[in-house]
Order: C-alpha cells, then sequence, then structure tokens
C-alpha cells in the first residue's frame, strides 16, 4: 500500500538502562561499596526491539511517553543515529524518563526501577497515524486485567488498517496472569512468550502441553527457551532450532532482540527455520555485550554470525529439548 511509509511501528516502552557491573552486594546503612563499572544504555523492550530491527536494516517509527530530560534527549538522539522515525513520541509533562538499574547482571539480575514516563503509555493516547502508516505494529506493555480492554481495542483498530501485528505479552509481575491474553492470541498475527510466561498462562507443567494448547488459540505462536532455543507453531506446522553458544555477559533484552530478528525474517519473506535462526542470532549477540542493544551489529553482522556459527537445526525440538 503506498501509505505504509514504514517497515514497523514499534509501541511501547524506552528507558535508560543502568548496569551496576560486579555487585557482590548491596551496600549496608553508612557503608560505600565498590564494583567494577557502571553503563548506561537504552532499555525498555519496545526500544530495544525497535533499534535491533533498525539495525537491520528495516523502517521504523516509534510510539511512546519520554521525559523532557537529559535522558529523554539521550534517547532520542540515539533513535535518531539509527533513524528510527520520533515524530510520534510523546513528551510527558508529569514524569522524568523512566531509569532501571540493573544490579549484578552476569549472575541473577535484579533491579530498582522507576517507571517515570513509561507509566504514561496508554493505548488511547497513541497517535493513530503512526500505526496507519506501518506495515507492520509490535506491541508491548500488555498489563492482563488493567489494560486488556485498551489493547484490545487498539489491536482491532491497528487492523482495520492492514497492517500486521506482534505482540510480546511480558513477564506478568502482579501474579494475575490474565485468561483474557488468549483472546489477544486469536487477534493478532505472531504471538511471542517465554517459557515460564507460557506455563503460567497455560497452567500446564510440561511445556509441550502448554504449547499444545496455546496453539490452538493462535495461529502463529513463537515460544523463546533461552539457551534451549525456540519453537514456533504456525497453523499447526512446528519448527524448532537450537540456541547459538556464546559466553552471556547480560541477559537483559534478550527476548526483544530475539523478537526483532525473528520478525526481520517475517517481514522479509523467510522461512520458519530462518526466521528463529535470526532470532536466536540477535538474542546470543545481546547476551554478548552489556546492554540490551549494544551486542547487536548492522545486518551484515548478523548475517555473517549465523553463517560462522553452527547450530544444530532439527525440525522436531523434542528431540533435543
Amino acid at each position: 500500500m503506498d501509505n505504509k511509509q514504514y517497515d514497523v511501528v514499534s509501541i511501547g516502552d524506552a528507558n535508560i538502562d543502568l548496569i551496576v557491573a560486579g555487585s557482590d552486594h548491596l551496600p549496608e546503612p553508612g557503608q560505600e561499596v565498590f564494583v567494577s563499572n557502571m553503563l548506561v544504555h537504552i532499555g525498555g523492550g519496545a526500544a530495544l526491539f525497535s533499534m535491533a530491527v533498525a539495525k537491520l536494516g528495516l523502517k521504523v517509527a516509534f510510539n511512546g511517553v519520554l521525559g523532557q530530560d537529559y535522558y529523554g534527549q539521550f534517547i532520542l538522539d540515539e533513535f535518531s543515529e539509527l533513524n528510527i522515525d520520533t515524530t510520534y513520541i510523546r513528551q510527558s509533562q508529569h514524569n522524568n524518563t523512566g531509569i532501571s538499574i540493573a544490579l549484578n547482571p552476569e549472575q541473577d539480575r535484579s533491579f530498582i526501577t522507576y517507571m517515570g514516563s513509561n507509566s504514561e503509555v496508554r493505548m488511547e493516547d497513541l497517535h493513530e497515524n503512526s500505526m496507519k502508516y506501518g506495515r507492520h505494529v509490535h506491541m508491548t506493555g500488555y498489563q492482563g486485567s488493567r489494560n486488556h480492554d485498551a489493547y484490545l481495542a487498539m489491536i482491532r483498530k491497528i487492523k482495520s488498517f492492514g497492517t500486521t501485528i506482534s505482540f510480546d505479552v511480558g513477564w506478568d509481575d502482579t501474579g494475575e496472569w490474565y485468561s483474557g491474553i488468549f483472546e489477544i492470541m486469536r487477534e493478532v498475527d505472531v504471538f511471542f512468550l517465554n517459557e515460564l510466561e507460557a506455563l503460567h498462562y497455560s497452567g500446564c507443567s510440561d511445556i509441550r502441553q502448554a504449547i499444545a494448547l496455546m496453539s490452538k488459540q493462535s495461529s502463529h505462536l513463537v515460544v523463546k527457551m533461552g539457551s534451549r532455543g525456540a519453537v514456533s507453531i504456525q497453523n499447526g506446522q512446528q519448527t524448532y532450532r537450537s540456541a547459538y553458544t556464546v559466553t552471556a555477559v547480560d541477559t537483559t533484552g534478550a527476548g526483544d532482540s530475539f523478537n526483532a530478528g525473528y520478525m526481520y525474517g517475517v517481514l522479509t519473506g523467510k522461512p520458519a527455520g530462518e526466521c528463529l535462526q535470526y532470532g536466536n542470532a540477535c538474542g546470543a549477540l545481546s547476551v554478548s555485550a552489556y546492554g540490551g542493544n549494544t551486542g547487536i551489529p548492522d545486518h551484515a553482522g548478523v548475517a555473517a554470525f549465523i553463517q560462522n556459527h553452527s547450530t544444530q537445526v532439527v525440525d522436531d525440538w523434542e528431540v533435543i529439548a
């Protein structure tokens, strides 16, 4: 369609990740703890997805909220460097840009998070035109029953524009695991979640059972299993690819980077196995460096990684899962 200016429009969160490396313990009151490094990177699932898919060569627009502060401008500048259209980003009149402090990223990560302007990302406030002008929309930020109706209404509106939709459900920190998610699954074109999320939402104790149940609700389901690879089920056809072996430095943003690689494959017409390879490669590159996006190169770099790193290519993931 002539009015489709963007390959992808991304909706959701953008914030600063302050990464504290080598933090063995938090200081007691009155104490000072010295760490090996502190790094500032862009975070937020939607932002990391956008940056990765832009590096792969797709034309991207971002739709979200930033504070009118140094960090908000920093994110805008970094987006512009990657030619991400920032026209539709709204500036908050009430909050600063969100910040998440990631402690001990080399092991079990702990976070101290200020939601800031991300708390103002509401479907009803978004620029509708950005969705009209995108071939595809990627959505994050689902909060179960708290914003289910608004998300469902926006999904149906986006579909009316002739635009496809991918949706990453994300972790439910409330523990609700709202059953309405199955309604979302039936509406969107590609539905992403990780293994633990699949088990929680399905109520199953075995991932194979969870996938069997969910694939009856979703025409295109993708389940990320970390170091065990990923599986996609499209209209009942199951495809599995194992993960690439790398030394993990920081797992922040690995799932969002996977989403970007996978959707690059989908939007460029690649078969399911190649989509999974791009997803696994972007996830592996992401964890190989501090920051959720730092380790991902351009398309040529990702393609070279895939070419130079072997992975077990099988169609029946139960053989090795």
